[in-house]
């Protein structure tokens, strides 16, 4: 958690300055009053100062809104998670006080909006209390009609007095939020900016200073994992995409429907998720990868045309960022639960690729990752992202594009002969060819749902069903023995080896780096290939006494977790134990920690 010296203010203040390394700022409110705009504001003025940033978020997954945060971890050094405490509470309402107060370290700071908020004499002394009348304040400086949509950026300005923030990067940050806006709005959001940054708060608050972080040898990119994830769809080659709308896949929906024109590249919005995935397959099997992607209930919807691209070997890519289930269970919360149906669903022998991001910047290289191994092994590939990891904001370096971005048109020179499903060779993937390339020989394949022989001609042979079945197996097998063995965080030999997967890695890394400070034998690895699985693994579980798998999913009938399951089923080894949740918040370290303690 932030070294910084916020608690110690719990009684007076001072107007003095100290100087800070990070900060965990809290805002809460309703998701009508721009809660994720303050956030995104400080997140990626954060990314454009060289430091490190991560957030988290929740919001009302009802069209009317409700109570809603915005969590942002500021710091000069790695950022691994959105903290378990905050430092500072922005409280604009009395549920957003009298609910997340517990989440405040003790003496920390509680800015809140003294027109709506009255303070508890009883957390008087554990918090010190600062109160603003941030609603009547902004209607003086904006006037009474934009009140309700300006005293966010008011709230902006004083967190930005307080931590010293840049202010005119601020100002070109609300200037490009609010681009293609009559200039009247830009106006008003400046001045609210301004009003708010220069209220005096006399001596009842300290103020804080970043400690200069170190220079970066390249750029910074601040974004989303849906972002990451549709830029890294692009860079990857790909220029067909269709889906359907869904919390929380909408995003990369969006970015893929603004962005692919400008490429030569189109994007459906189809009737359904069944008609997105096969317009999807359609435009694979025209001859360059295609994307579509949902949520769990869409990919319940996807899974009988993913068994067609499965048998008819087409390579796709299709995302499942998930969220809470089953049915349309939490659509605004996380949660860890699709990986069965990613890894399993669908009727019949259907093996596909199955591919877990770890953090924001790796939802970039995935998908270039994910499209590489759909072509070249004739496969669907599933990126298994989740809502934590595509709403959250992070800080990278930007990528060499010059080098990771490609070209994948497809190739119409003349063939001799053609099989798409020849069983001579050993890789068993050789390419489609796409519609209309010349085979000299005459003999054309087809592409069909139906058993085939090595032309793609329906067979209801027994021998050539039990060795196509062995093919599509056997090539993921091929693929596991180039995939890498994940790297020990700390000693590959100890007590206790907590395993994870997508965007549970930054707390439990932060765990491990507590518990080694402890004193304590811990490390940990993080899986992103699942499906399959790399090979070696067992010879890190090897190493541990204990191996507890930390995902966000229900521990199922018999004690496990989805990955865990997984686990125990591949290596047999009953040391492979989990620590799971299903409240749709992600881990806390305290949490990871606590629970490997009552395991042991």
């Amino acid at each position: 958690m932030s070294d910084s010296p916020l608690a110690a203010q719990v009684s007076g203040g001072s107007s003095s300055t100290s100087k800070i390394s990070e900060a965990v700022i809290r805002i809460a409110g309703n998701s009508q009053d721009g809660i994720q705009s303050i956030g995104g504001f400080l997140a990626r003025l954060a990314g454009r100062s060289e430091q490190d940033v991560m957030t988290f978020m929740t919001i009302p997954s009802t069209i009317s809104g409700g109570p809603s945060i915005f969590q942002v971890r500021i710091g000069t050094g790695e950022v691994l998670t959105a903290g378990d405490e905050a430092d500072v509470l922005l409280a604009f309402y009395q549920h957003s006080y009298e609910k997340h107060l517990d989440s405040l370290k003790e003496g920390g700071v509680v800015l809140y909006d003294s027109d709506h908020v009255e303070p508890n004499e009883a957390w008087m002394d554990m918090y010190h209390h600062v109160g603003v009348g941030i609603t009547s304040l902004t209607i003086e400086a904006i006037g009474g009609t934009a009140r309700d949509k300006g005293k966010n950026i008011f709230a902006l300005g004083l967190i930005a007095n307080t931590f010293g923030l840049d202010v005119d990067k601020l100002e070109t940050l609300i200037r490009e939020r609010f681009r293609g806006k009559p200039d009247s709005v830009i106006t008003n959001a400046l001045n609210a900016f301004h009003s708010g940054y220069k209220y005096e708060l006399g001596d009842v608050l300290e103020t804080y200073r970043f400690v200069d972080s170190e220079s970066r040898t390249r750029d910074q990119l601040v974004m989303t994992g849906n972002e990451a994830l549709g830029y890294g769809i692009l860079a990857a080659g790909v220029r067909f995409g269709a889906g359907y709308p869904i919390t929380p896949w909408s995003d990369i929906m969006e970015l893929l429907r603004r962005e692919l024109p400008k490429y030569g590249g189109t994007f459906v919005q189809c009737e359904d998720e069944i008609a997105s995935v096969s317009a999807a397959i359609g435009a694979s099997y025209a001859g360059r990868v295609a994307v579509t992607g949902s949520s769990g209930p869409g990919i319940s919807l996807k899974t009988e045309a993913l068994g067609w691209a499965v048998m008819a070997e087409m390579p796709l890519i299709m995302i499942d960022v998930q969220r809470g289930g089953p049915s349309t269970g939490m659509p605004t919360n996380v949660e860890q639960s699709d990986l069965f149906i990613t890894c399993y669903g669908g009727h019949g022998d259907a093996p596909r690729v199955v591919i877990a991001p770890q953090n924001v910047e790796d939802c970039f290289s995935t998908a270039i990752e994910a499209v590489n191994i759909a072509r070249n092994y004739n496969v669907p590939v599933i990126i298994l992202t989740d809502q934590a990891i595509a709403t959250r904001i992070e800080a990278f370096d930007e990528p060499d594009l010059e080098n990771v971005c490609q070209d994948i048109s497809p190739n119409f020179e003349a063939v001799a002969e053609h099989k798409p499903y020849d069983l001579s060779l050993e890789s068993g993937t050789p390419q489609h060819l796409p519609p209309g390339t010349r085979i000299a020989s005459g003999k054309y394949p087809v592409v069909t749902g139906l058993e085939h022989d090595e032309a793609g001609h329906p067979t209801a042979s027994p021998k050539l069903h039990v060795d196509m079945t062995a093919k599509r197996r056997n090539k993921l097998r091929d693929l596991a023995k180039t995939l890498p063995k994940p790297d020990v965080y700390g000693p590959p030999e100890g007590n206790i080896l907590l395993v994870g997967w997508g965007s549970t890695m930054g707390p439990i890394r932060e765990a491990v780096d507590r518990a080694r400070k402890a004193g304590d034998s811990i490390s940990a690895i993080h899986i992103r290939h699942i499906s399959p699985l790399p090979n070696g693994l067992e010879e890190i579980f090897a190493g541990f006494n204990h191996v507890f798998v930390v995902e966000m999913n229900d521990e199922g009938l018999y004690g496990y977790g989805q990955l865990a399951t997984l686990l125990r089923s591949r290596y047999c080894d009953p040391k492979i134990r989990s620590i799971t949740k299903t409240d749709g918040l992600t881990f806390k370290v305290k949490e990871i920690l606590s629970r490997a303690q009552d395991l042991l």
